[in-house]
């Protein structure tokens, strides 16, 4: 449809079987949750968000003449023909109470018992005796192919809710399908555990009836349901239902073999719904060959006379009956069970099976075959009843399976592109379209896979739609048709964007704007780029729904209280009144009184101190400009002067400071303050420091006497290991020469009581060759012996108290004697040493009389 002139396009309408051209493309609005979905069979569906005041608000259920019509419409339909007697329901009372009781109390109940055993005709049984036990009445449900609980609840929605073009979203379906109360009757469900856990807790006001066969996954032990276990018939009954089906009496002979039947079947219904169709079989065959006992045979007669009697089926043919009984069937009937074979076992509506078989009365051929107990009726379909495929398979039916899957497609391709052809008729035709599309060639499926799809999304059923999707996109890469490739990516993005699944729609609409580029599809292009931009806008909504954005700025804050900013300054300043600094150079600070004590000072006092009690002038005037200068932190009102100074004693902070919130400067900071990752604690503030004490000032000199003190020892240590080096024995040392003259130690003195006694006298030490550079430490004196000072330093100001001993070591001359035996032998140093004289370097006139 041209969008823009409002005609149709002859080139974008699909041709019909005989070349001419179809009816316009069916286009359908639906409303799927916050979006509104338009499905074009042509370019692809669009999809836009709803419009704000467009809600269709709450559905309404619906009543009780609806839900009859629904009932309707969920069974089997009315099959041409002659009807097929209905099969009594034999031994199953006890069972039927117990569940109606069961579900009466709003308990929900998992029967299980094997295929053929008769859950379908017991739950018919029940939905009749459970009406009006619930406001939304019976549910009938079909759960074959279902292996979401998801699919069922929207089935659900769909049944009780009038929801013509109108798909929930999750969130709505689960607040819709809570509120349903109703007896649900559920066959043949596929699943079990968790996700049978799921579909109980979304409908708490249900009741439901699961019928599943034993190989399906049990529930979960959290699952509060009660098991009804459905086993085979009794003697009894398989006699009384065989007779049933044939219409007579049995026969000894036919007894015994009902016996032994019961025995290899462990007396399953359908079995025995079989075996009454072979008797039956048996006995139109006998009584024609009575008939033509009768007549005389013709002369041109091609068929051969039959036996007389057809004698009673063996027992393999009767456990496993399904090729005998088609051998006995119409020709019609053989070609639907083909068919059937080929489409998995899915049996066609009977409405197409003249156009699939090419008989015009082919659509009777269902009710023959059911009645054989070759079918068995599933939801509002048929198929082929347990075991019944694989004997057929078996029997050379499943040979021509890819010719009738073919066909099979070709015909569903045109049918559903018929636009006489509503979507709830397609719907009903999901499994056979399904299975006719897994068995075609690619050509059919890409062909068949276009025209279903849209019909599969106007009738909301997405499960389906979703498969054929899939299914046509495979297709249409093998066969290389990169238009229709492009059309399924493109739909299954905008599937995946109905459905929520932002990353699988963004893939799939990419690729199929790249396919439509490549192919100059202008207005398939411009469909995708729409689709495209709404995942966009939904991954920045659900992006700021899941964090909020960053704040990069501060955020607001309430006023702090004032604080005190550091403790020296709050605790040891106190508030002084504000003087003005003209008048201070005249009157000056007020005085402190005689004996008073002047304020504690600490460290904050090196820069201002208050002036001495008593003083004035200009110095006093220059403390108080200073004491001005010095601004309190925390505001108080001003204190009137007085005449007398008060003492400043410190005064501890009431309450810590509070921490004012920091500006974040980098990304990762402000994303840490606007998303903590756990309520951070606020650190207990540090104590306030204590007042410094006077100790405090002192400290550093005491420092400063140890470190000189350490250095005077370590030099002691050092002059006495290094003299004791040289006193050692290996050290080589020239021989001491005898003495008559003996040369006493020169005895430590004092230091005078004047303070201006004379150099100590140093040996005399031969000369030593004059080195430039700088003055390097002398040798270390010999134990025992002042050591003597170097001529740079001058001699101690303080005379000695006694006077020092005349005439007994010989005066110091230029010239050094040779080492005697109370003299060590000189240390050779770098530094040259001059012996000073004494009268030169001494200027005391005291010191130097007694020279």
């Amino acid at each position: 449809m041209d969008r823009t002139e409002k005609q149709a396009d002859p080139q974008e309408q699909p041709a019909g079987p005989s070349g001419t051209a179809a009816a316009p493309a069916r286009i359908v609005t639906l409303t799927a949750g916050e979006f509104v979905l338009t499905v074009n069979p042509v370019d692809g569906s669009e999809i836009e968000p709803r419009r704000p005041g467009t809600d269709t608000g709450r559905p309404a259920k619906r009543g009780a003449a609806a839900r009859r019509a629904r009932d309707e419409a969920a069974r089997p339909p009315v099959l041409p023909g002659p009807p097929v007697p209905a099969t009594p329901l034999l031994e199953r009372t006890e069972e039927r109470d117990r569940l109606v009781r069961l579900l009466g109390r709003g308990r929900s109940v998992r029967l299980t018992g094997p295929s053929g055993s008769g859950r379908t005709a017991l739950l018919d049984t029940v939905a009749a005796h459970c009406e009006g036990l619930a406001p939304d009445g019976v549910v009938r449900l079909s759960g074959r192919g279902c292996q979401h609980p998801q699919e069922l609840l929207y089935a659900l929605y769909a049944t009780v809710y009038e929801s013509a073009e109108v798909r929930p979203d999750r969130i709505g379906l689960l607040a819709r399908v809570r509120d349903i109360g109703a007896v649900v009757l559920l066959d043949d469900l596929e699943f079990g555990g968790t996700a049978l856990d799921e579909l109980l807790r979304a409908t708490p006001e249900c009741a439901y009836l699961l019928a599943a066969a034993p190989d399906t996954r049990g529930p979960s032990d959290d699952a509060h349901l009660e098991e009804v276990f459905l086993g085979g018939l009794g003697k009894a009954d398989c006699v009384e239902l065989l007779e049933s089906g044939l219409g007579r009496p049995l026969t000894d002979a036919e007894t015994a073999w009902a016996a032994d039947l019961r025995f290899a079947s462990e007396g399953l219904p359908l079995r025995f719904v079989q075996a009454a169709a072979l008797l039956r079989r048996r006995d139109e065959i006998n009584a024609a060959a009575e008939d033509d006992d009768e007549d005389e045979p013709g002369v041109f007669e091609e068929r051969p006379r039959e036996a007389a009697e057809v004698p009673l089926p063996t027992l393999a043919e009767g456990a496993a009956p399904a090729a005998l009984l088609a051998s006995r069937v119409s020709e019609s009937a053989r070609a639907a069970l083909r068919i059937a074979c080929a489409l998995g076992g899915e049996m066609p509506h009977h409405a197409h099976l003249p156009a699939l078989v090419g008989d015009t009365h082919a659509d009777t051929a269902v009710a023959e075959l059911l009645g054989c107990g070759l079918l068995t009726p599933v939801g509002s379909r048929y198929r082929l009843a347990a075991g019944v495929a694989r004997q057929l398979e078996e029997a050379g039916y499943g040979d021509s399976a890819p010719e009738e899957a073919r066909t099979a497609a070709r015909h569903y391709a045109w049918w559903t592109g018929h636009t006489s052809v509503t979507p709830e008729r397609v719907a009903a035709e999901t499994d056979a379209v399904l299975a006719a599309l897994a068995g075609a060639d690619v050509v059919a499926a890409v062909l068949l896979a276009r025209t279903a799809a849209p019909a599969f999304a106007a009738s909301l059923r997405w499960d389906a739609w979703e498969r054929v999707l899939r299914a046509g996109s495979e297709a249409a890469r093998k066969a290389g048709e990169v238009a229709e490739q492009a059309y399924f990516h493109h739909e299954l993005g905008v599937l995946a964007l109905c459905e929520g699944r932002l990353d699988r729609a963004r893939a799939e609409l990419e690729a199929s704007i790249g396919l439509r580029g490549a192919l100059a599809d202008k207005r398939g292009t411009v469909a995708g780029r729409r689709a495209l931009a709404l995942v966009t806008d939904q991954e920045s909504a659900a992006a700021g729904a899941a964090s909020p954005p960053l704040r990069l700025e501060a955020p607001p804050t309430s006023p702090a209280p004032p604080v005190s900013p550091a403790p020296l300054a709050s605790s040891v300043l106190p508030a002084l009144p504000a003087l003005p600094a003209a008048p201070a150079a005249a009157t000056g600070p007020t005085p402190l009184a005689a004996g008073e004590p002047a304020a504690a000072a600490g460290p904050a006092d090196t820069t201002a101190k208050l002036p001495p009690a008593g003083s004035t002038g200009p110095q006093a005037a220059a403390a108080a400009a200073a004491v001005t200068r010095v601004a309190p932190v925390t505001p108080v009102a001003p204190v009137a002067p007085t005449a007398s100074a008060v003492p400043v004693t410190p005064v501890e902070p009431a309450s810590p400071g509070v921490r004012r919130p920091q500006t974040p400067t980098t990304l990762s900071q402000a994303f840490a303050d606007a998303f903590p990752a756990a309520p951070k604690q606020t650190p207990a503030p540090a104590p306030a420091a204590a007042p410094a004490r006077r100790s405090d000032r002192r400290r550093p000199a005491l420092l400063a006497v140890a470190g000189v003190l350490t250095v005077v020892a370590l030099g002691t240590a050092v002059s006495l290991a290094m003299g004791g080096s040289a006193d050692s024995p290996e050290a080589p040392a020239p021989a001491p020469s005898r003495s008559t003259t003996s040369n006493p130690l020169i005895p430590q003195k004092g230091p005078s009581p004047s303070g201006n006694d004379p150099a100590p006298e140093p040996p005399a030490a031969p000369e030593t060759p004059t080195q430039a550079g700088p003055p390097e430490p002398t040798a270390a004196p010999t134990p025992g012996r002042t050591p003597g000072r170097t001529p740079s330093q001058r001699p101690p100001s303080t005379p000695s108290k006694s006077p020092t001993p005349q005439t007994s070591s010989p005066k110091p001359t230029e010239t050094s004697p040779a080492p005697s035996q109370s003299e060590p032998p000189p240390v050779p140093s770098e530094t040259p040493e001059v012996t000073p004289t004494v009268p030169a370097t001494n200027t005391n006139p005291v010191s130097a009389s007694a020279t």
